[in-house]
């Protein structure tokens, strides 16, 4: 037998109040950012909301029932609050609490007749909908901008959610479920308040699960990337190799010229500025798909999908010619570093990669002998001759 919808709400409430608890237990260890306290205290709010609404005729009116439901829809406002807080966006406070006021205020004025429960639970569950509705259109930012998958499972959930919420609002519009008792015999309202247990528990492992893969992710990006210039490190770029299969490419060996003697000049800081300059000048040159990796000091290798011999030459010198005219802005500068480059292309049956590099590393020795600041390239000819 389905248990009565006063026990459920109970049931509710102390599912919220656990997992509000431990919410705020994850945020009090300091490794997060504010999102589990929002969540956790948005749990405690649906909890206490719930635990008022399940106390109705045994408490004053106004504390039961309007009081409860003031709660559960701060506390469903708070929930996008945190997700808004964990995808980075965050959220006026000003305006987060202006919203509950003005949402609030019907619950008291427009529909405080204790006998007009349809019309409340109409107006509170569509407040619920939108909520949840906002909440997965946030998810699928994240999952768009940080390729976190298991915000789409966070998806999923409050599209369920909305949609329980959705179909209570019909049930009310029409009567089915509501007044005079809320608490009389209605399988389909008992059936949604169970499903909500559910849901809760669901939700609040989804966000777990957010912060898991992000943490995973932000160690990934730290491990393949050099952390001075943001270009991938070695074993970022031994880790996407692997994806480029036998697909013709095209390989740029890249030496800072001079670079030594500018250190030496004005320092160290001055030499980490020349390097992400020569980053940001690269990445703007070339595509998207491309991969820029620094080997270690100033020695730098860009990997150009796709790109023909001629197409890899011309992009060398744009980004040759480009970066001696950014540093040609620097009039603090006494050493003006230039840039030595080396272009190899491997056709699509044409050897594995350590031999591109090796035919790169062969065009930029060339490039240093004949007077450094040139773009020279690896033909097959020059190796037969």
């Amino acid at each position: 037998m389905l248990l009565d919808l006063r026990t459920i709400y109970f049931i509710v409430a102390v599912s919220c109040f656990v997992l509000g608890i431990l919410q705020l237990a994850a945020y009090a260890t300091g490794r997060f950012d504010r999102w589990p306290l929002c969540w956790g205290l948005s749990n405690l709010l649906v909890g206490v909301g719930s635990f008022l609404v399940a106390l109705r005729g045994i408490v004053p009116y106004s504390v039961s029932v309007d009081g409860g439901n003031i709660v559960t829809i701060a506390g469903y406002m708070l929930m996008f609050f945190a997700v808004r807080i964990f995808s980075g966006r965050g959220l006026d406070q000003r305006y987060f609490w202006l919203a509950i006021l003005l949402v609030s205020v019907p619950v008291v004025l427009i529909v405080s007749d204790p006998t007009a429960v349809s019309a409340r639970l109409l107006y509170v569950s569509v407040i619920c909908c939108l909520c949840d509705l906002a909440i997965a259109r946030e998810a699928v930012s994240i999952v768009r901008r940080e390729r976190l998958y298991s915000a789409a499972l966070l998806v999923g959930l409050y599209i369920c959610t909305a949609m329980i919420f959705a179909a209570r609002s019909i049930l009310a519009a029409t009567g089915e479920i509501g007044g005079p008792d809320p608490f009389g015999a209605s399988a389909a309202h008992s059936w949604m308040a169970v499903s909500a247990v559910a849901f809760i528990m669901l939700r609040s492992m989804a966000m777990v699960l957010m912060a898991a893969e992000r943490s995973r992710n932000q160690l990934t990006e730290l491990a393949h990337h050099d952390p001075l210039t943001g270009a991938l490190n070695r074993g970022g770029l031994a880790q996407r190799l692997p994806a480029l299969g036998s697909q013709p490419v095209s390989l740029l060996i890249i030496d800072i010229d001079h670079f030594k003697q500018l250190n030496d000049r004005h320092g160290h800081a001055a030499g980490d500025e020349i390097l992400r300059l020569f980053v940001n000048v690269s990445r703007n040159i070339m595509q998207p798909h491309d991969l820029l990796a620094r080997q270690g000091g100033d020695e730098f290798l860009a990997v150009l999908k796709k790109a023909s011999q001629e197409e890899a030459v011309a992009i060398a010198e744009r980004i040759r010619l480009t970066f001696a005219a950014a540093v040609m802005q620097r009039p603090d500068l006494a050493v003006f570093p230039t840039l030595s480059i080396g272009v190899a292309t491997r056709a699509q049956s044409d050897g594995d990669f350590g031999q591109l590099v090796h035919k790169a590393d062969e065009a930029l020795y060339r490039s240093k002998r004949e007077g450094r600041n040139r773009v020279e390239a690896f033909w097959e000819s020059q190796q037969a001759a």
